[in-house]
């Protein structure tokens, strides 16, 4: 993409008003913009990133045997009732206004915005789940969520509308949901890995849901709401809420502290919400049982925040190369010569195009300093330079390193080639 024709542009001053790092850096960089508290538009360079968190996401989750679906946004109350939630705080509902009559229509207050999809996938799953034999089964989404936090501070990392993958499984007895539990929790780590994070699988109180630990996926940051304890010996983990010394056992590593973000969940649901929508299925001697549920969660805006405040300088974001918009930002630095290097830039990018190879393209007209603050701001993995101090060849530089590298057209292609990420 040629840099002078994106929607967006870079902005001089960081945004008033924000706090986090992550809303700073993103809206400063053209990659977000704030509707209002909690709230953001994804812009064309940011929309680039949150997919391929979400592919990424996609990718790990269908090696489980997951099927995608989309359920709707705007749910009826009748199914936050079944499961007595209607009632939640952190709920969005619809309000009524009045007809031509001056009357108020009962049915526009009826409906409430999906913070979360339990009850509408156990109402879903009702028509399909009847036997053993339909057992086990695995559905996920990625979809927006509305959730009426108070505190909205945290730019992505806490927002009242945001994307999420949540997975949903279903199971005949508590051993296979014990299985498929630890399978998602492997599938979880490589997620992370391919996003950069180096996650803390951690323990956390299972509340309303089961007396069981549920676990959170949790980076040391000290943008992060939750306070952790951990080890790095052994990899013991537990939420400051439920911690107790005496469980990290057989391992002399030192117990540590610290600040984390929550980028994942996953939770043992058992027969909640089948009792509440009579979810059963026949085993095989006719009996009826109740279907044994899980569910699993990763907030894709929220990672996406985490990214930004994991890998950041006093320059701007060093994208991880997982999920950076492009792999490489060329930067033409024309000078007198801007007929005859703009030649040279084109052909670059267009041979950089036809090799697959994802490149932003600076051809902009204004001057070097301007080009390369704006290349350290929106943070690609890799920044290229024709000029005419580099004649025929390509002045190669990672983001956040120093060494530069001069190249010819077709070491760069295979350079990047190289330090394309395979899926892992």
């Amino acid at each position: 993409m040629r840099q002078s024709q994106i929607f967006t542009k870079t902005a001089k001053n960081y945004p008033e008003g924000e706090e986090a790092k992550n809303a700073k850096l993103l809206i400063k960089g053209g990659f977000i913009n704030k509707s209002s508290a909690g709230v953001y538009s994804f812009l064309p360079l940011g929309l680039r990133v949150l997919n391929k968190i979400n592919n990424i996401i996609r990718e790990e989750i269908n090696e489980l045997g997951a099927e995608e679906l989309l359920m709707p946004a705007l749910v009826h109350k009748k199914y936050w009732e079944q499961a007595d939630r209607w009632g939640v705080d952190v709920i969005y509902r619809t309000g009524g206004k009045e007809n031509s009559a001056g009357v108020m229509r009962r049915e526009d207050f009826e409906y409430g915005l999906g913070w979360t999809h339990e009850e509408v996938i156990s109402a879903i799953a009702k028509n399909f789940i009847n036997s053993y034999k339909d057992l086990p089964k695995s559905v996920y989404q990625i979809q927006t969520k509305f959730r009426a936090e108070s505190r909205v501070q945290g730019g992505l990392l806490r927002g009242k509308e945001f994307l999420m993958k949540d997975l949903y499984s279903f199971h005949a007895n508590k051993e296979d949901l014990d299985s498929y539990y630890q399978k998602v929790i492997s599938a979880y780590k490589k997620i992370f890995k391919r996003l950069g994070f180096e996650a803390l699988v951690t323990e956390a109180s299972g509340g309303a849901f089961t007396k069981e630990f549920t676990h959170e996926f949790q980076v040391l940051n000290p943008a992060g709401e939750d306070t952790i304890y951990y080890c790095d010996k052994c990899g013991f983990s537990q939420n400051k809420e439920i911690f107790n010394a005496a469980s990290h056992k057989n391992c002399s590593g030192e117990i540590k502290s610290g600040r984390a973000i929550e980028v994942g969940n996953v939770f043992k649901l058992g027969t909640k919400f089948s009792d509440a929508f009579n979810l059963f299925y026949l085993n095989k001697d006719g009996v009826k049982l109740p279907v044994i549920m899980g569910s699993y969660g990763i907030g894709s805006t929220r990672v996406m925040g985490a990214i930004v405040e994991q890998y950041n300088d006093e320059k701007g974001i060093l994208w991880p190369e997982n999920t950076a918009p492009f792999q490489v930002h060329l930067l033409e630095i024309s000078g007198r010569n801007q007929d005859k290097i703009g030649k040279i830039g084109t052909k670059i990018y267009n041979n950089l195009q036809k090799s697959g190879i994802e490149v932003l393209y600076d051809e902009r007209n204004i001057s070097a300093g301007e080009k390369f603050a704006d290349a350290d701001l929106i943070g690609i993995p890799y920044r290229a330079v024709i000029s005419e101090k580099t004649g025929n060849k390509i002045e190669i530089k990672k983001r956040g390193e120093k060494k530069i590298k001069l190249v010819n057209e077709k070491e760069i292609v295979k350079l990047l080639k190289q330090n394309q990420q395979p899926r892992q």
